[in-house]
């Protein structure tokens, strides 16, 4: 294997009993593996409010001895995103950062637009995708992690609030064939499906599951356990990804 990393998403910390419960029943799981995972990706929603004591709880819960590597969503705010996740001074500039994990290059990235739902990587975001991507060694595999998803789901709820101007991303992806996948979060269903010629996986929300349309008409599952997706990119670059709930 060339990396073996987990996913969570969506864990809308809001100080309650039932969020906190769930993402620490995730963590602790994650933590009590076998062979330890050489990162953990959370893509975004990490707070509900986005307030200082949302993103205190979650540095708390998210403590693991192996690297947690996250970037926010629409729920989330930059400048306590920064302060009270990251330790960094607040600001209102996107949220971009690489990780160099077990040989390859993970490009977490901010795709929220302050105040809004749907998502857009803007230029500031894709010009540094693209200046990080170019300076990797060439034999260097790459992932892309952000909140909102590219692509439709078929379900009106997350489709409504998608990545904007998808288009823009497809052309880096084709000018970067080293991309391996795609992962998001933000759409709270484990999904998978393909954009611009790579995988795309969606993975599973902490805090309630989507309810699809041939499931029934209210969204909101909440009775279904937490989630979570294993990604495992081989020496062929290609990545193979497990899905698992935790009762």
């Amino acid at each position: 294997m060339t990396a073996l990393l987990a996913q969570i998403s969506d864990l809308h910390l809001d100080g309650s009993e039932r969020a906190t419960r769930r993402a620490t029943h995730v963590m602790d799981y994650l933590r009590a593996l076998p062979r330890p995972v050489d990162a953990l990706l959370v893509t975004g929603d990490i707070a509900d409010h986005g307030t200082e004591a949302e993103y205190e709880e979650a540095a708390r819960i998210l403590a693991a001895p192996f690297p947690v590597l996250t970037c926010p969503g629409n729920h989330d705010a930059r400048p306590a995103y920064r302060k009270a996740l990251l330790g960094q001074e607040p600001g209102e500039g996107p949220v971009n950062e690489v990780h160099h994990i077990a040989g390859t290059a993970i490009l977490m990235c901010d795709s929220t637009i302050p105040g809004r739902d749907e998502g857009l990587l803007d230029a500031e975001t894709l010009a540094w995708i693209d200046t990080t991507l170019a300076a990797l060694p060439r034999d260097t595999p790459a992932l892309i992690a952000f909140h909102q998803p590219p692509v439709d789901l078929h379900h009106p709820l997350p489709d409504a609030y998608t990545l904007q101007q998808p288009e823009r991303l497809a052309a880096l992806l084709e000018a970067h064939p080293r991309i391996a996948a795609v992962l998001t979060g933000h759409a709270h269903t484990a999904a998978a499906s393909i954009f611009a010629a790579r995988p795309l996986i969606v993975g599973p929300a902490i805090t309630w599951t989507l309810r699809l349309p041939w499931e029934g008409d209210k969204p909101a599952d909440r009775e279904q356990p937490p989630g979570l997706a294993f990604h495992v990119l081989d020496d062929d670059h290609r990545l193979t990804t497990h899905y698992r709930v935790l009762p």
